[in-house]
């Protein structure tokens, strides 16, 4: 049997991932991998995060049957798993609490990370003063101005929220900025990665923390329909909801899995999509050989969404490996798509879903009508959308 899973010893995931780092920073690196995989083979540490899950997140998540949009469809019935109704409105803070976790185990005083739609900075100032931390998050100044409600509430929950104005000033200058400020603050810092992305140990350590979804999701649907789905679908920009949705169902081959990028204005605009999956070329970003958008001198290329949360010219190097042995399905959705997802499941299903979430919906509802009324496709709703709703105004009022 192929293992999709396990990253080598190295941290490569074929010859995707590693670990690609200033020589400074090898070994606060190698720290952080040796405190996971101690920490992830104690028992009191596990049971310490399992218990906030349940007791302070509100896991488990609920699995939700759409019976309005599947009849609005026709065909497959859509079921949506509800990572929206977590403590802080979306999956981030399962591995928000566990990177809090660790970085109070290893000594650290502080959390730093970069944010682009503000949810994974919120997870983690939650965790943050949940945990006796300070926290520091770094914002790209596009999506302060797209997210200013999460910037309230990190700021609310006692973070420092710092504004890079640098380059394209969204989730990739953010990731710059928090890395170089890591860089000369290590000794009492932790770096909460906020995707399956960076330097190993962060993609297995991230997605192991995440993988809490897909478990709740397989049992949660054994449960209701006595089978597993068809298909899975879930939005990726660095890829860590799905992830989390898929790695409980990479062995069951009849099970088919969607990770669905953002088209923005479409693949063929250069600089108006981040479809890393569909148009990047092998490269190394923010201390990971990955799939990346380019300029053709080697430099990340422009990127756009109307989700702040995925304009990213990268992808977790799982991702890139699951695509290249053809286990995982990677499509698109533009901006015009996601906000008709976005307004069609408002009105059907009595929910408000977030920007990225509402890409693999859009995706939902292509595939959906194509399948029989006895197929099932679970999506990931990975976030809630108040974040959203004021920008969403914005643009519908301009159309």
């Amino acid at each position: 049997m192929t293992n999709f899973s396990e990253a080598d010893e190295a941290g490569f995931f074929g010859r995707f991932g590693g670990s690609y780092l200033p020589p400074h920073l090898v070994q606060p690196i190698a720290e952080v991998k040796a405190a996971y995989e101690e920490a992830r083979n104690d028992p009191a540490f596990m049971a310490e995060y399992a218990h906030l899950l349940k007791a302070y997140v509100g896991r488990p998540s609920l699995l939700h049957y759409a019976e309005n949009l599947t009849a609005h469809l026709g065909g497959a019935k859509v079921y949506l798993k509800r990572e929206d109704l977590n403590h802080t409105g979306a999956h981030k803070i399962n591995h928000c609490l566990g990177e809090g976790l660790l970085a109070r185990r290893m000594g650290k005083k502080k959390l730093i990370a970069e944010t682009g739609a503000g949810q994974h900075g919120v997870a983690l100032a939650t965790a943050a003063a949940l945990l006796g931390l300070e926290c520091e998050i770094h914002m790209g100044a596009i999506d302060v101005a797209k997210q200013h409600p999460n910037v309230v509430r990190m700021q609310l929950l006692g973070a420092k929220v710092v504004t890079v104005t640098e380059g394209g000033a969204s989730l990739k200058e953010a990731v710059d900025s928090a890395f170089n400020t890591y860089a000369r603050d290590y000794e009492d810092t932790f770096f909460g990665i906020g995707s399956v992305v960076g330097p190993d140990p962060y993609p297995s350590m991230i997605r192991d923390f995440q993988a809490i979804v897909g478990r709740e999701a397989r049992a949660q649907i054994l449960e209701a329909e006595g089978r597993l789905p068809d298909a899975l679908a879930a939005c990726v920009g660095g890829g860590s909801n799905a992830m989390g949705l898929f790695t409980a169902f990479l062995d069951d081959t009849d099970v088919h899995l969607y990770g669905v990028e953002p088209a923005g204005k479409g693949v063929d605009h250069v600089g108006q999509h981040a479809a890393t999956m569909t148009t990047g070329t092998d490269g190394i970003l923010h201390g990971m050989a990955t799939k990346v958008i380019q300029t053709p001198d080697g430099h990340p290329g422009a990127v756009h969404s109307i989700a702040s949360g995925l304009d990213y010219p990268g992808v977790g190097p799982q991702h890139a490996f699951l695509q290249e042995l053809g286990r995982v399905t990677y499509v698109s959705a533009t901006d015009t798509e996601c906000l008709d997802a976005f307004q069609l499941l408002c009105r059907t299903e009595g929910i408000i879903p977030a920007l990225e979430s509402s890409h693999a919906v859009a995706f939902a509802m292509k595939l959906a009508p194509s399948l029989s009324k006895d197929a099932i496709v679970l999506v990931n709703l990975s976030g809630r959308g108040d974040k959203d709703v004021d920008y969403v105004a914005e643009v519908l009022a301009a159309q």
